[in-house]
């Protein structure tokens, strides 16, 4: 039996692979969201030697995705094969390193848990076929951006326009939307914030948001056409202003520090990609149209 008939057949060994999968994968996003970072910053600053006409600094040793090996940042010891089990080596190494048993931070099985948990949730809601292929890519991109964005309050592009591209793609196969929803639910994704950033820059003197966060709408926008976008914004907006009451309080942190809005947008546009049309249909149920 080929296996795209067996999963067909059997659902639950899709939701389960597609468990399996994630579980990977979010191992791959902790080094993604630990190193690309730093790998901008080294990029930026020769390009800032460049422009400036500053002498070239010394090439460092090797930094990408690939090398060094992954390493503990307390007593440098090289992670082996069986140290780097998603979620199982957390568990049997009860949270510590091997070697000088200091604690591994909570974020890198938690990563795990919920890459493999979104991806399963995936597999279960669209069924096995290109959708949930396409949303599970989706939800990986957003999980890694948006936990860079939370610690870096960085979106970077190597992330967001592929994911743009890819949406725009898959929408030419009118797999979620047509081809023109989505390219004008990329455009107005984009002006939507721009316009916002502007407004409020012209009205306060400040820059309010990021360039990524309208580079983020407009993905989104690509991927779920120009209908998603008033829900997406509206979601985010309330998410984020709760979550950052709460998380500025608890943070005994000034009102004027600054909240990245990239997660917000991340999460309430999965969310539209997903359920746009119920939650909207039973607002306008609500109200009684």
């Amino acid at each position: 039996m080929p296996l795209t008939d067996f999963f067909v057949l059997y659902p639950l060994a899709f939701v389960l692979t597609a468990l399996l999968l994630g579980l990977i994968v979010g191992s791959f996003l902790n080094v993604l969201v630990w190193r690309l970072p730093k790998m901008l910053t080294r990029e930026w600053r020769l390009q800032a030697h460049d422009l400036l006409g500053l002498p070239a600094e010394a090439p460092g040793p090797i930094y990408n995705l690939m090398l060094p090996h992954s390493q503990c940042p307390h007593c440098d010891h090289r992670i082996r094969a069986w140290e780097n089990i998603p979620l199982l080596s957390y568990l049997i190494l009860r949270g510590r390193c091997s070697n000088c048993t200091a604690p591994i931070g909570k974020r890198y099985p938690l990563t795990e848990l919920a890459c493999g948990a979104l991806s399963a949730f995936v597999a279960w809601h669209f069924g096995f076929g290109w959708q949930a292929a396409m949303v599970m890519v989706l939800s990986w991109g957003l999980l890694g951006m948006s936990l860079i964005d939370a610690e870096h309050q960085l979106l970077p592009d190597s992330l967001v326009l592929p994911l743009l591209w890819l949406g725009l793609i898959v929408n030419s196969f009118g797999l979620f939307v047509s081809l023109n929803q989505a390219m004008w639910g990329a455009v107005a994704g984009y002006l939507t914030l721009w316009s916002v950033f502007w407004v409020f820059k012209l009205l306060t003197g400040k820059e309010g948001m990021g360039y990524g966060d309208f580079k983020l709408l407009a993905m989104l926008g690509a991927w779920g056409g120009w209908q998603i976008l008033p829900l997406t914004l509206l979601l985010s907006s309330l998410v984020g202003a709760v979550i950052g009451v709460i998380v500025l309080r608890l943070r005994d942190a000034p009102g004027s520090t600054q909240i990245p809005f990239g997660p917000y947008l991340a999460i309430a546009g999965w969310i539209a990609l997903l359920w746009g049309g119920q939650i909207t249909d039973f607002y306008w149920q609500s109200v009684g149209f």
